[in-house]
């Protein structure tokens, strides 16, 4: 790795992803959605609602197996396109990365599955809510993977973005399996 390049010049002003720099890099496209992280605004959101829509879509042709191995490769490709567009943009955790809110919510609604609408609805909302909020684990969890200064963007940082949405995931999770005993299982 060249030091003069931008992913190590602590000085170099943050890059603005847009349509051009998603194309430049299949990691790019991965780590942006596939453009729902390009949104101008609430871009975690846009990409937690994309990740819904190709859960749904995807679903009708995966079972828990094969989401499980979707999960997992995703992990592991995620954390590698999070770290090169982290490290492209020059940004530690750059709001347009929503492969972790994706890959999250995957997790969320493959746990959940099947549920009914209302169900998924009160899914989508804890979780936004506990990703956008960062409070607890999730601030916590948040916390541990921030850049210090001088340091070049890498593979813990690239961890960290993934690490705090599988956390907000983990307590969406909890709060919808705590509700589903208590007698909310007619929303399933």
């Amino acid at each position: 790795m060249n030091p003069a390049s931008p992913a190590h010049d602590a000085a170099a002003a943050p890059a603005r992803p847009g349509w051009r720099f998603l194309l430049q890099h299949p990691a790019h496209a991965i780590a942006l959605g596939f453009g729902s992280g390009l949104a101008p605004r609430a871009p975690g959101t846009a990409g937690t609602l994309a990740a819904w829509a190709a859960f749904a879509l995807l679903d009708r042709w995966l079972d828990a197996r094969a989401w499980a191995i979707l999960i997992g490769v995703g992990f592991v490709v995620g954390w590698w396109a999070c770290t090169v567009t982290a490290r492209a943009l020059r940004v530690a955790d750059p709001g347009a990365i929503v492969w972790d809110e994706v890959l999250a919510f995957w997790i969320v609604l493959a746990w959940w599955a099947p549920a009914g609408l209302p169900a998924q609805l009160a899914a989508f909302a804890l979780f936004r809510l506990f990703d956008a909020v960062k409070h607890g684990p999730v601030g916590w969890v948040d916390r541990r993977f921030e850049r210090h200064a001088g340091e070049p963007i890498g593979w813990r940082q690239g961890f960290g973005i993934l690490a705090d949405d599988l956390v907000a995931a983990l307590l969406t999770m909890l709060v919808l399996g705590a509700g589903s005993s208590l007698g909310a299982a007619a929303w399933r």
